[in-house]
């Protein structure tokens, strides 16, 4: 019990930074009339996610207390960050936002590195302390955690945005970051095995493995619709007249409600459907989530349909939620005995840095193609992307369900 309930723990930290930042800036923004464009590149300030593989290995190396490799690493970073958001605190938006936007997006990175090193560590610590049979669910938790940290600050702190403040809002983020690193202290992991080799050649290793080549396809692509997809929906709704309480409710809450519920039911159906049946069907489920939004846009001068809304919403956070906890289960199967760390991080930078990438182009395309034909290219590219997941079930690489029997 004291497993999930620290796993469970740090995964909602790390959606609280996500949630907050993640959910207001964009509408902020958009109510202000910036360009679409710009709020697609805000992705960008994600580098340090996708960039974690750099220095993944040497926390599989370095313990920054004796025997305490990722209790020690995940620790430093959660109080860390802590402290930067008591930083950004002590400033009011508009100064940030204004002559001191620079240091801002310094912070906003320094924030992101810390919360992704202590990601690191944490997916390691998942890896080695999970069995097989144990991953699906525990990547159902890992994601409806994610999901609880951003239901938390993008759904509840956002809609009292208005009534708390700048202030009062990111110290009660940094408090509840606090409260998530408690059930740590009461697990103790097993104890990691160091690899002496070379840290370049082992690092190599991992791209000689097996069909190296299809597995890094299949990671930049399977996500890349749904990344592509899905930045647009709070600029849409802005422009369909809908307020940032609104879309706090609508999306904050409700939406990562739904994909709370498609993480959990996602990491129990890998293990019941098997790797294989599992990624294509939650990948052919996100498609038809994203063509709901078609037609979403009112016509000017009519209210936005709620109904239409909220149904588009909910069957895209459950699609997108049951596919993460898919994805999430095989990198863990894919990760090397003593290089969780390491293996983890790259996979995982890999999907980053494919959805970081089709989050910049979105902007681009909704204002090409608008709001109807962006989505619908979208779907298409997670259809596509089922080619991918073809392959390696070909190449014998995704067990079926019988094979976790």
């Amino acid at each position: 019990m004291n497993k999930w309930l620290a796993l469970s723990g740090l995964y909602i930290v790390q959606g609280l930074p996500h949630g907050f930042f993640g959910q207001a800036m964009p509408a902020l923004m958009r109510t202000q009339g910036m360009d679409l464009t710009i709020i697609g590149l805000l992705s960008l300030l994600a580098l340090p996610w996708a960039l974690k593989f750099i220095w993944a290995p040497w926390l599989d190396r370095i313990s920054l207390r004796q025997q305490e490799f990722r209790r020690s690493w995940i620790l430093t970073m959660n109080y860390s960050a802590v402290a930067v958001l008591v930083v950004i605190a002590s400033q009011p938006l508009d100064l940030w936002t204004g002559q001191a936007m620079a240091v801002f997006v310094g912070l906003l990175l320094m924030l992101n590195t810390l919360m992704a090193t202590q990601d690191i560590a944490t997916d390691a610590m998942a890896v080695e302390n999970l069995p097989p049979e144990q991953r699906g669910i525990g990547n159902g938790i890992q994601v409806a955690g994610y999901r609880v940290g951003m239901i938390l600050a993008g759904g509840a702190l956002v809609s009292l945005y208005p009534l708390l403040g700048w202030q009062n809002s990111l110290l009660l983020l940094a408090l509840l970051m606090l409260l998530g690193s408690l059930p740590l202290w009461w697990f103790k992991p097993q104890p990691h095995v160091v690899d002496r080799q070379p840290l370049w050649p082992l690092w190599l290793g991992f791209f000689r493995l097996k069909y190296a080549a299809f597995w890094l396809l299949f990671l930049l692509v399977y996500k890349f619709g749904d990344a592509f997809g899905t930045p647009m929906i709070r600029p849409m709704l802005s422009d369909a007249g809908v307020t940032l309480e609104q879309m706090g409710l609508i999306l904050g809450t409700v939406g990562f409600l739904a994909g709370l519920l498609g993480a959990l039911g996602g990491g129990w159906l890998v293990g019941k459907l098997g790797r294989q049946s599992a990624l294509l069907g939650f990948l052919l489920l996100e498609a038809l989530a994203l063509l709901s939004y078609l037609g979403l846009q009112p016509a000017a001068g009519q209210a936005p349909d709620w109904l239409h809304i909220y149904l588009a919403v909910i069957v895209e956070h459950i699609a997108g939620g049951m596919a993460t906890a898919a994805l999430f289960t095989v990198m863990m199967d894919r990760c090397r005995e003593h290089c969780a760390a390491a293996d983890y991080a790259l996979q995982s930078c890999l999907v980053i840095i494919a959805g970081m990438l089709a989050g910049a182009l979105s902007g681009f395309s909704a204002k090409t193609l608008g709001y109807d034909g962006h989505f619908v290219l979208s779907a298409i590219l997670c259809v596509a992307a089922m080619s991918a997941v073809w392959a390696l079930v070909q190449r014998g690489l995704l067990p079926s369900r019988k094979a976790l029997v």
